[in-house]
């Protein structure tokens, strides 16, 4: 089961990696144009991604432009943003991607784009990055799918995002 998780959690990897790649560097783009003015980087994650906000502020190698998106209406024109979500059809991150939207604040989403209506955080966001996680990827002995893994996905994009800015940054030093 070990050897299953790891094959697929390395194609999601790849996917992400081969599909996400513009997305990536354009996104990493918008949101370097923070630090590189007057602006900080504001992350906010929903229900477990909020695995994400923890790891940009606290961990190991935090994001150091980084703070926590309480309320949009405490940002300013210099500043970006950064949503995380399970699917691009969460309805808290619709309405921060609006709010974010009518303030004019620019603004990257990072979730699976899954949205019927046409207003999902994918069609709000100045760049969306897909984390492709749409279901469980094993199958388990009676039938069913297990293992979900949103947050794992969206950590790899958060580093992957963050190493790219940081290289950005460097560069206009």
């Amino acid at each position: 089961m070990l050897k299953m998780l790891s094959t697929q959690l390395t194609g999601l990897f790849l996917k992400i990696n081969e599909k996400e790649e513009m997305a990536l560097e354009d996104g990493a783009r918008l949101l370097a144009q923070a630090p590189a003015g007057e602006g900080k980087i504001y992350i906010k994650g929903f229900g477990e991604m909020e695995g994400v906000v923890r790891e940009a502020l606290k961990g190991a190698e935090p994001m150091v432009h980084a703070k926590a998106l309480e309320q949009a209406d405490a940002l300013a024109h210099t500043d970006r943003a950064i949503v995380f979500s399970r699917f691009s059809d969460s309805p808290e991150a619709v309405s921060l991607g609006l709010e974010l939207t009518e303030k004019g604040i620019p603004f990257v989403s990072v979730s699976a784009a899954e949205s019927e209506t046409g207003k999902g955080l994918a069609d709000l966001a100045d760049v969306h990055i897909d984390t492709h996680v749409i279901r469980p990827i094993l199958p388990a002995e009676d039938g069913t799918r297990v293992v979900f893994p949103s947050l794992i996905t969206a950590l790899y994009i958060y580093h992957a995002l963050k190493f790219t800015i940081d290289e950005i940054l460097l560069e206009n030093e």
